[in-house]
């Protein structure tokens, strides 16, 4: 069972009300686990949480079941699909890209009676502006600003059995991504926290380095009483780096914070993660086509994910539908094979 399973049950399913806070107490636990188990130690932690940790699911619910349906990736079926057309030059690019893809070969080897799998099928998206030419009736117009999208770097990464089991781990993924990003805040802080406290220790340590030179075994060898102004200094750092740590709070405050910006974040996840819907008229060359221009074009449709978040990035993607048979097996290099005996 999954963090999200109560995700994938349309609204219409939620009459089984204890069944969905049986799911959602999961995923509360699970983001604390994921955060700081001791955030259990808080009054009330769970009852607080769960509010932000509902909005979230739903808000991924109602995306990722608003997805598209699967494709079918082939070599075959590019000729006559748009975006697989609008991804891959050519026919024998679409079987060497799910080829390569560790996950994908790892899953049908994982599971031999599999005759296919669902996967989210994914590329860099970018958009460059170029100037080109362009024909205006019976006329060639040249520096004409365009714009052409590329897309790059095929991946799979989820795989799985069915389109609802892929929507799953989809959910699943995001809502992960979201945790993460409450950790990298969180860690931020504690890396201050423990900057400060090495600080601390170490203006103590030269604080009593000054005064084992004042009176006692510092005057019987002759040393030079330390200078007053030195000691004032560090014991004016050593003030000032004790209130930073008040500031900071004691361990109740600090997994109050932390509580704080876990909530923050799963109280907005469109912050930093959005499916946007996308549909572009794309020419044979992937020069974005308004509805003015007579040249050859494809509708392409697809869905944008757009991070906001740690690591930032725009993925072009596609739910599909891949054949064994299409996947090819890996090929061994021969010529880098023979360094390695």
């Amino acid at each position: 069972m999954g963090i999200l399973d109560w995700f994938k049950i349309r609204p219409s399913h939620f009459e089984a009300v204890s069944d969905a806070e049986v799911e959602l107490r999961k995923a509360v636990d699970k983001a604390l686990s994921l955060t700081n188990p001791r955030l259990c130690l808080l009054r009330n932690c769970p009852e607080r949480l769960a509010p932000a940790v509902r909005l979230t699911a739903d808000y991924l619910r109602t995306r990722i079941l608003s997805l598209p349906p699967a494709i079918d990736v082939s070599e075959a079926n590019w000729s006559s699909s748009p975006v697989l057309r609008a991804f891959f030059a050519n026919a024998a690019e679409v079987p060497a890209a799910l080829g390569r893809s560790h996950n994908l070969r790892t899953f049908f080897s994982r599971f031999p009676e599999a005759t296919e799998a669902y996967i989210v099928f994914g590329m860099t998206y970018q958009e460059q502006h170029i100037e080109g030419a362009m024909l205006q009736g019976d006329v060639l117009q040249r520096d004409i600003s365009q714009r052409v999208v590329d897309f790059s770097a095929p991946n799979v990464r989820i795989c799985g059995h069915s389109e609802a089991e892929i929507r799953h781990l989809l959910g699943n993924q995001s809502f992960e991504y979201l945790v993460a990003q409450a950790l990298l805040e969180i860690g931020e802080r504690r890396s201050e926290r423990q900057e400060l406290e090495e600080s601390r220790s170490l203006i103590r340590a030269r604080l009593r380095m000054l005064q084992m030179q004042g009176p006692g075994l510092g005057s019987v060898f002759g040393s030079a009483p330390a200078a007053s102004g030195a000691q004032q200094a560090l014991e004016s750092q050593l003030l000032e780096n004790e209130r930073q740590l008040s500031e900071l709070g004691d361990s109740q405050a600090i997994l109050e914070t932390e509580l704080d910006s876990l909530c923050k974040v799963l109280g907005a996840p469109e912050r930093y993660i959005r499916f946007e819907p996308t549909h572009l008229r794309l020419s044979t060359l992937n020069v974005i086509l308004d509805a003015a221009r007579t040249d050859v074009a494809s509708d392409v449709e697809f869905t944008m994910a757009v991070l906001d978040g740690v690591p930032r990035g725009r993925r072009a993607f596609v739910i599909a539908r891949v054949r064994r048979a299409d996947v090819p097996s890996p090929r061994i290099d021969w010529a880098n094979a023979e360094r390695l005996l």
